[in-house]
């Protein structure tokens, strides 16, 4: 039942990583103060999944990663098209849905190591979309 599951999860980031890629449609963007307290949430999720990698949990490394994905889309979502900050953080946020795809398709039954490698690029994709994230003022600065 848990290899439908995280087959079904695997689907899921497959189709939100195409829809990704080929590019959103237009959405309502968001305040900027939102957008950043949702990156607050991914980078804290992308934290947590490493840590656990470190330690050796392959279940928490997946459901982090999920959540991570989750968090990307919902900023890509609500990004202003119009603001530099914004559209610099896009390719960083793709990235990291990209990574935690490839940790859900391992599953939670590989060696927690071989996960981490993706994880740790996760990370390092949600910390740098954050750089610009920050960078955000409403009105599109």
């Amino acid at each position: 039942m848990l290899h439908n599951s995280a087959r079904l999860t695997q689907i899921g980031l497959g189709i939100l990583l195409g829809w990704i890629l080929v590019g959103a449609g237009a959405a309502s963007a968001g305040s900027s103060k939102d957008i950043q307290d949702q990156g607050k949430a991914m980078v804290r999720d992308a934290e947590e999944m490493v840590m656990h990698g470190g330690m050796g949990d392959g279940r928490a490394i997946v459901h982090h990663c999920a959540e991570v994905a989750k968090q990307a889309q919902a900023i890509l979502k609500t990004l202003p098209a119009k603001d530099e900050h914004g559209k610099e953080a896009v390719p960083h946020l793709q990235d990291a849905i990209k990574h935690c795809a490839r940790v859900v398709e391992m599953g939670d039954k590989v060696d927690p190591g071989a996960s981490l490698n993706p994880a740790v690029k996760a990370r390092a994709a949600v910390k740098e979309a954050m750089k610009h994230l920050m960078a955000m003022k409403d009105g599109g600065a």
